[in-house]
């Protein structure tokens, strides 16, 4: 058993302590495998997870015959579900809904888009989901949060973690290459999420968990040395980038969001789901793994600076809104509220940043990987580092950089950079 997934055992049987209060993390997960093969533990392991009755197998036109087939023959008497090229959306959503209402439970076969609809669907009506991942993709198997889409607007809602979750490590190295790499820029971004996040509990006093963070203190730097490996079959190497996302994942569990590994970052990417039209086909992790390297060398450019920096009010013109972004102009006014700094709360702001910038910045740096270290992490693995190596188009990109925090209420280095007038520079340099 590695060292992550000895903590990651630790924290499902609540045995991890919270370093906010030191009391032990109730944590709803039954169970978290991750072994060589598990073929012929299915069943066992389902039962484990305390699933039982009729269930629903739930897997797409791929992972059907990855994985799903011999999942479905392990549970006699499940019913299949095989969508079609599905989305994160609530019309799929209902979709799954109606189609297993007769079920006791659900077990997803699959990543991202099959476990968030599984735990959307029964989060809602209150049954147990669990899941066999078939791609180290992304963090979210064992959160309590889902990507959903709700009339092209991509909102991040309150879930349940799945009651069980299966990493058969065979299955997973021979996932598409791609989705290894989009796994690798998805489980590097804690560094870039950390700084923004903590920063704006600084300047702010929004909410901060720390404990998120100390899951990961020990494994990432073992999987930034595994990077170089991940394509090459290396289980060891695999189980280290499971584990990282792993712990990333069970950070949410903590604080109940998922801002400890969404920040700036996921912004960006969110951005791009949202509003480049065609969309370039490429995988959330893929782009967050380049705007990971965006928000680190903005990071690192604005906490170079030894004078604090002066931010400027808030301003939010609903014209300019309407201009950019249409029928979803409500919800982004509605996002950058949420954040604002009016006149009256800017002068304390101000002041806090005078008094406190040369002990924050130092501190922040402190928690940063440096963008040469992502850059060079993300090419051991043939990742992708710039937005042309994913097809999409520089401008666009730079657009994504120059207004990603109009579309969520989480302040961010991108904020900072706005409201100090120089996120538009800053963005022309990128891409």
């Amino acid at each position: 058993m590695s060292s992550g997934d000895a903590l990651i055992q630790d924290f499902v049987a609540g045995r991890y302590r919270s370093v906010e209060t030191g009391e032990p993390i109730v944590c709803p997960i039954r169970r978290v495998v991750t072994a060589k093969s598990l073929d012929g533990r299915e069943a066992a392991l389902v039962r484990e997870a305390g699933l039982d009755g009729r269930l629903a197998v739930v897997s797409d036109e791929n992972t059907h015959g990855v994985l799903g087939k011999r999942v479905e023959a392990a549970l006699p008497g499940s019913l299949s579900v095989v969508l079609d090229h599905p989305h994160a959306d609530e019309a799929t959503a209902d979709h799954l809904r109606e189609r297993t209402r007769h079920c006791d439970g659900l077990v997803a076969v699959g990543s991202g888009t099959l476990n968030d609809l599984c735990k959307y669907v029964t989060h809602a009506d209150g049954r147990p989901c669990a899941v066999f991942a078939t791609a180290p993709s992304m963090n979210g198997y064992v959160t309590s949060t889902v990507s959903i889409t709700r009339g092209d607007y991509k909102l991040s809602l309150k879930a349940h973690a799945p009651s069980g979750v299966f990493y058969d490590l065979e299955v997973l190295a021979a996932a598409p290459k791609r989705m290894i790499r989009a796994g690798l820029g998805d489980a590097i971004c804690r560094g870039v999420a950390q700084v923004d996040w903590l920063f704006s509990h600084l300047l702010l006093n929004t909410p901060y968990f720390e404990s998120p963070y100390d899951l990961q203190l020990v494994d990432e730097p073992k999987l930034f040395a595994a990077a170089p490996r991940l394509l090459s079959g290396d289980l060891d190497a695999m189980a280290s980038l499971v584990d990282v996302l792993t712990l990333g994942g069970l950070g949410v569990i903590v604080s109940g969001t998922s801002h400890s590994g969404s920040m700036g970052e996921h912004g960006i990417s969110h951005y791009i789901d949202m509003f480049a039209r065609p969309h370039p086909g490429s995988l959330h992790g893929e782009q967050v793994g380049i705007a990971t390297l965006t928000m680190a060398r903005l990071q690192a450019q604005l906490l170079a600076e030894a004078s604090p920096p002066v931010l400027a009010a808030t301003t939010i013109d609903p014209a300019v809104l309407e201009a950019r972004y249409g029928d979803k102009a409500p919800l982004c006014r509605a996002a950058l509220e949420a954040k604002a700094i009016d006149a009256e709360r800017l002068v304390a702001v101000n002041a806090r940043l005078e008094r406190h910038w040369d002990e924050w910045r130092r501190a922040l740096a402190r928690l940063s990987v440096p963008p040469v270290r992502l850059e060079a992490t993300l090419a051991a693995a043939g990742a992708a580092t710039r937005p042309a190596d994913l097809d999409i188009d520089p401008d666009f990109y730079r657009t994504a950089v120059a207004h990603a925090h109009e579309i969520r209420d989480r302040f961010s280095f991108l904020d900072l950079a706005a409201l100090t007038g120089r996120l538009q520079a800053f963005a022309r340099g990128e891409g």
